[in-house]
């Protein structure tokens, strides 16, 4: 499952994130950023297990400067969920997949079944 986020660009954020029908969750990383790496298999699990909730997608902030300087993104990684075209959460810093899980709680119903 590895690399099944789709990138978003500062090209095509509006269209893909901003007009969206269901939340969308923006992780701003760069290729650099040891941490980014950490989170991205947590956040392909929960694409993977929530999809039909909430959309995951990646924004490379080094490649996408414009969008992250919008919404003030400062330090990475930083997860910001927009719904409605505005930001509804914001998440900064590299957290465990089930901490992560929680502060979308109000995105994704139910919790992983056990």
């Amino acid at each position: 499952m590895a690399g099944t986020l789709k990138n978003v660009t500062d090209a095509d954020f509006e269209t893909e994130v901003l007009k969206s029908t269901k939340p969308v969750l923006v992780d701003f990383w760069a290729e650099w950023c040891g941490p980014c790496r950490q989170i991205a298999p947590s956040l392909e699990a929960i694409a993977a297990e929530y999809g039909d909730q909430i959309e995951i997608v990646k924004l490379n902030i080094d490649q996408n400067p414009g969008t992250a300087a919008k919404y003030g993104v400062m330090s990475i990684p930083t997860l910001n969920v927009y719904q409605g075209g505005e930001v509804v959460k914001t998440i900064v810093g590299a957290k465990p997949k089930a901490a992560i899980l929680r502060d979308l709680s109000d995105f994704v119903g139910g919790g992983p079944t056990a």
